[in-house]
Parts: C-alpha cells; sequence; structure tokens
C-alpha cells in the first residue's frame, strides 16, 4: 500500500532500538531496521494535529540523542 514511509539512519553509533524505545515511551511508535534506521509510517489520513504531535515527541526524543 501507499503511505507516508520515511526513515531516518543515525551514524553517530546510535542504536536504533533503543531510540524506538524511547519514542513508545513518549507515545510514538516507530520500527527499527538494520540497527541504526528508525521507519516512520504515518497513515495517509493523518491530521495535520496528529503529525505535529508526532513531529514534537520525535524532536523531543531526538534531542536527548
Amino acid at each position: 500500500g501507499k503511505g507516508l514511509l520515511n526513515a531516518v539512519l543515525f551514524t553517530k553509533g546510535f542504536q536504533a532500538w533503543d531510540v524506538c524505545l524511547a519514542l513508545r515511551d513518549a507515545g510514538l511508535l516507530a520500527k527499527q531496521t538494520h540497527g541504526n534506521i528508525i521507519r516512520f509510517a504515518p497513515p495517509l489520513i493523518i491530521s495535520e494535529k496528529e503529525l505535529r504531535e508526532a513531529i514534537a515527541i520525535i524532536g523531543a526524543v531526538f534531542a536527548k540523542y
């Protein structure tokens, strides 16, 4: 299916799994792959409010790394 699939590649030795757990604890689910990549797959029907909330969570969690 089609969607808004996107990924973030970590190059400084961060383990994607640890970041995914932190995202989960903050209220956002994401999938790690290949050890250093996090995949995001929001639905096509995501609202602007939901997208902004997700971006805020991602920013807050990534700031810790």
